[in-house]
């Protein structure tokens, strides 16, 4: 079976080591053989554009269709200042940004991400992990009860 998972503009990947470990990111530059530039985007994933060295992150299958050095913030369209001013006022929105964001919504790659199994190992590793004493012995009861139902109904 074929290697799929590049290391590519908007693959999505997740950060394994670092202060963001755990959340997912999008690579939008390719720096050299070890480092990439990465941006979360910040408002949905709370990462922000920094950059990893590939050894940090985990490649997932999710990709974004994002262009070189794409950005989240707003970005106002490259017009001449005559035609901006003419055109645009400063409370005017901006007429072009925040591709990251939306190629995010576009393509729902969260919704995606919380459907796979890693995300659901992920979360029933964390649910596990942060259970009492007392939630342990529910499940053990729950489990032992669920074992003598099975084995009555093979008898």
């Amino acid at each position: 079976m074929p290697y799929k998972r590049f290391v590519e503009v908007g693959r999505v990947a997740l950060i394994s080591y670092g202060p963001d470990v755990g959340k997912l990111c999008t690579i939008v530059n390719v720096l050299d053989h070890n480092r990439v530039l990465v941006d979360g985007p910040e408002p949905i994933t709370g990462v922000h554009r920094h950059e990893l060295n590939i050894k940090r992150i985990m490649l997932t299958d999710l990709t974004v269709p994002v262009s070189l050095n794409a950005t989240q913030k707003c970005v106002r369209s490259k017009l001449p200042r005559d035609s901006l001013r003419d055109t645009q006022t400063l409370t005017d929105p901006p007429t072009f940004g925040r591709q990251l964001v939306s190629k995010w919504n576009k393509e729902g790659v969260l919704a995606k991400w919380d459907g796979s199994s890693w995300a659901k190992k992920q979360r029933a590793r964390v649910a596990r992990a942060t259970t009492t004493d007392f939630e342990r012995f529910e499940v053990m009861l729950a489990r032992k009860a669920r074992s003598a139902a099975r084995k009555a109904k093979l008898e």
